[in-house]
């Protein structure tokens, strides 16, 4: 049989090919070890092959300790392992990646949370097996997208990398994975040779990107950042972008780039697998980076002291104005009053708060009110002596601790803090004024710490602003007693509505033609199980303060609309059902709507409600008032005016507005039959009310003598204990059947 001959290329052939597949596993080995994810190849269901950071995190020292092992194991149950199968295999065997986040258990039988991405290496035959990458995500659940490699041929790594990878020379592109023409809507092939310029937005963002990237890879350092690059079809898409130089000493051999579509999640930091490159390359950079470690490592040191450093003035600096923050406030007041309790010296805590500041802010914006902010800081900071400490907490509320400062001294700051803050301030073209409300508690007299005495001089503040604001008040046991009634209404209000402890009464309102009722007045009533009855004069602006007064005054509306549909049911002849409206339920811009919703809800003509709005609350917004009029009146609600001549109407708005009725205040009723003023007062109000074609009601009528008074001026309404005191539904509809039948129950205008 002759010898078989083998000709010397063929032994170079075999020998060339063996290098490449030598270098193609090292290159392979090399990705599975630096991979900073756990990668693993599944086969029948048995962990065929991994890298040492898949075997770590499954809690074994070595990769070659997980072989061999059932993929099962690494889940904490079968019905998680089946669950798993049913959810990626549908989806991997069309070819696509499958990515969840999955609960796994490590060989300690520890839990913990993974995400996974998985794929099949041959989606037409699932005994091929299949790969996945593994990142523990127990630390922030909210998962990083890993890129996906694979762990048989570089080629192949590339192409099924769950992340886009471009190769550049000369920002020109040599080779990119299907990916990165995925992430940015080309076709497979369509940006080889193309240039980098065509996936950024602007021509500028292209040469600030070169600018901004290249110099850090000359030095050879990693580019890490997040870039607004550009699709296909011209939308922007946020991509975090990691990138490399393949010889930082030659950059004309190019760079690897990575970028992941952030898009969704532009805020959340991740972090990239460094670029592959080829082997030889990879390690000349590693024995770079190892050869600049000592000289990394100082630099690292110097900008960490730097930055503990910013940060330290961070947590004690308010970042608008530079004072000291509560935490630097904390930190001086407690020195503070050590030293003044051992020389038995005073210290004054001075509480500031702007009068109305949030109307700067929603007029002019906040820019406008931080530079309102910064001006105030430097003029507070140069009203004291520079051992007295200014801080912001926050807002426009401002806190000055003085130290060895008496009554005497504090008042005298006060003084001077008004002063300063009251001159004029210069925004733009804006000339604002703003006028402080300040509170002053003393050590020791009003609290030995920082946390009581800015309590007492919070309080003492917002009495101040109950005064009239623009002045300063100090801490006293009476304001003491205040705070903590309020704090505990403010507690109970909130648990009213829920607990059933609110009520209605109802006040008749009485025709001077007929003497008949024509009308109810719903006040509401609260009766706490531990406080008794509270005054509406005292929970009202508690409920205003507090945000409650929307839903309690929605409350009120519903009740009081179901009442008269119920009294109407039962027979009773329609009356007008007149309800208070606050301030806060006025200036809300779903009032009509909420009023047409009510009504339907309780089948009522609209006419048959009359809201009462105070004087001074249509007063202090007349245009948006009267918009807010003209809307209700065209779903033919009334309007009525409460308490009127208590403010300071214009008759040019009152004209103008959509009003039905006005009511006078029972402090003009109250001295008719004696005071010659208020004749004069009430009788013009009528008189030019009549002028309008408006209607009159006169509240607090309690004598024959005012009535009569009242009849004889033209006076259409009125209410008063005269007639009845406000009573419960029950009694009301009584007191009206009782009026009907002429039984005399109650006494005749």
């Amino acid at each position: 049989m002759p010898a078989t001959i083998t000709h010397p290329e063929a032994h170079t052939g075999r020998r060339d090919t063996l290098a490449q597949l030598r270098l193609a596993l090292r290159e392979q080995q090399v990705v599975l070890d630096s991979a900073g994810v756990g990668i693993v190849f599944i086969k029948h269901r048995q962990v065929i092959r991994c890298n040492q950071r898949f075997a770590q995190m499954y809690g074994h020292a070595e990769a070659a300790d997980i072989l061999g092992s059932a993929s099962m194991s690494l889940y904490p149950d079968q019905a998680a392992f089946h669950a798993l199968g049913e959810a990626a295999y549908p989806v991997m065997i069309r070819g696509l990646a499958h990515k969840s986040e999955v609960l796994m258990k490590r060989r300690d039988g520890q839990l913990f949370w993974t995400h996974l991405t998985g794929k099949l290496v041959n989606p037409a035959d699932t005994d091929e097996g299949s790969i996945w990458i593994v990142d523990d995500i127990s630390e922030q659940k909210a998962a990083h997208a890993q890129l996906q490699s694979v762990l048989t041929e570089q080629s192949l790594i590339l192409d099924n990398a769950m992340v886009g990878i471009v190769f550049l020379r000369h920002r020109t592109v040599t080779r990119c994975n299907r990916s990165f023409e995925e992430l940015l809507g080309y076709d497979a092939g369509e940006l080889h040779g193309s240039s980098s310029r065509r996936w950024y937005m602007t021509e500028q963002n292209w040469l600030d990107a070169r600018q901004q990237c290249y110099a850090p890879l000359a030095a050879g350092l990693a580019y890490e950042g997040e870039m607004l690059l550009r699709r296909k079809d011209g939308s922007p898409i946020h991509c975090e972008v990691r990138a490399k130089a393949i010889d930082p000493t030659d950059l004309s051999q190019g760079s690897i780039w990575i970028s992941m579509d952030i898009t969704a999640r532009k805020k959340a930091e991740n972090e990239l697998l460094q670029a592959r490159a080829d082997l030889e390359e990879l390690v000349e950079l590693r024995t770079q980076e190892l050869s600049r470690t000592v000289l990394a490592l100082e630099k690292k040191v110097v900008e960490q002291k730097e930055a503990e450093a910013h940060i330290q003035r961070l947590a004690h600096f308010d970042p608008l104005t530079g004072l000291p923050n509560r935490l630097l406030l904390n930190d001086r007041c407690n020195h503070a009053l050590s030293v003044a309790q051992r020389g038995h010296q005073p210290v004054a805590l001075i509480f500031l708060d702007l009068d109305h500041f949030k109307n700067i802010n929603d007029s002019l914006g906040h820019r406008v009110g931080d530079e309102v902010l910064v001006e105030l800081a430097t003029r507070l900071k140069s009203t004291v002596r520079e051992q007295d400490t200014v801080s912001r907490l926050g807002g426009d509320e401002f806190i000055l601790l003085l130290p060895d400062t008496d009554a005497t001294g504090a008042a005298h700051v006060a003084q001077k803090l008004l002063h300063a803050a009251l001159l004029p301030i210069q925004i733009e073209q804006h000339e604002l004024t703003v006028t402080p409300s300040i509170g002053i508690a003393l050590y020791p007299k009003d609290g030995s710490d920082l946390e009581t005495l800015s309590k007492c001089a919070d309080a003492a503040m917002y009495r101040a602003k109950g005064d009239g604001r623009n002045s300063y008040r100090f801490f006293t046991p009476e304001i003491q007693a205040y705070s903590e009634r309020t704090l505990l209404l403010d507690n109970a209000l909130r648990r009213a509505l829920e607990r059933q402890q609110l009520e209605l009464y109802y006040q008749p309102q009485i025709s001077m033609e007929t003497g008949q009722t024509v009308g109810a007045e719903a006040l509401l009533r609260w009766t706490h199980p531990e406080l008794g009855a509270v005054s509406p004069v005292e929970f009202i602006p508690i409920a205003e303060s507090s945000g409650l007064m929307l839903p309690i005054g929605e409350w009120v509306l519903r009740t009081a609309l179901a009442q008269l549909a119920q009294w109407i049911e039962c027979g009773m002849t329609p009356i007008t059902m007149a309800v208070n409206l606050s301030a806060v339920q006025f200036r809300h811009a779903e009032l009509p709507q909420l009023i047409t919703r009510i009504l339907a809800d309780s089948a009522l003509a609209p006419e048959l409600l009359e809201l009462e709005l105070t004087e001074s609350a249509a007063m202090t917004h007349p245009l948006e008032a009267m918009a807010v009029m003209n809307d209700l009146h065209q779903r033919g609600v009334r309007m009525s005016i409460d308490d009127f001549g208590t403010g300071y109407s214009s008759l040019s708005y009152l004209k103008r507005f959509q009003v039905y009725k006005l009511k006078i205040d029972q402090s003009f009723v109250r001295d008719i039959t004696e005071d010659p003023d208020d004749k004069a007062i009430v009788g013009a109000i009528i008189s030019m009310a009549s002028s309008l074609g408006l209607k009159t009601i006169a509240e607090g009528v309690e004598t024959e003598g005012q009535l009569a008074f009242l009849r004889a001026r033209g006076c259409n309404e009125a209410q008063g204990y005269h007639f009845s005191r406000p009573m419960p539904a029950l009694a009301f509809e009584r007191f009206v059947q009782d009026q009907v039948a002429g039984s005399g129950a109650h006494r005749q205008p």
